[in-house]
């Protein structure tokens, strides 16, 4: 179990090192700097045992994050900025989140509208079903930039 002292600890390296992440695992600390849902992403694939039971701070939580750390088994988040869509997939899926911000929805990079993510998987009902719809955009990222 993460203590209420580890949990700041995140939350504040989230601040002081202005990334977009900080997963803490057991005695493991990582720092994250990629934008979006890539490192999560990621992480699911190829560390799937740092996602199981940790605690993570995050700027910015949309569904599609939100789906990815409750297929990870993430055990506790705080959220900068979170979305309600994100915040009604997690406590569904019993995990205890803290935030700054609830927002109805991620704005995309630009501003002009809902962040593509949350687009996707607005109408998924559950984590699962947000996984192939996040897999096809992380696949369309990949080509684009190939």
């Amino acid at each position: 179990m993460i203590t209420k002292e580890q949990k700041e600890q995140a939350v504040g390296l989230l601040f002081t090192e202005k990334c977009s992440c900080v997963i803490r695992n057991g005695d493991t600390v990582r720092i994250f700097r990629q934008r979006g849902v890539a490192d999560l992403y990621r992480l699911l694939h190829e560390e799937p045992h740092l996602l199981q039971g940790a605690f993570i701070a995050d700027k910015v939580v949309g569904k599609g994050a939100a789906a990815l750390m409750v297929l990870g088994g993430v055990a506790g988040l705080f959220a900068d900025v979170v979305s309600r869509p994100a915040l009604e997939l997690l406590a569904g899926a019993g995990i205890a989140v803290e935030y700054t911000v609830a927002v109805p929805n991620i704005v995309n990079r630009a501003g002009t509208g809902i962040c593509p993510v949350e687009q996707l998987c607005e109408r998924a009902e559950t984590a699962a079903e947000c996984l192939p719809l996040i897999d096809g955009f992380m696949r369309k990222i990949k080509q684009q930039h190939g």
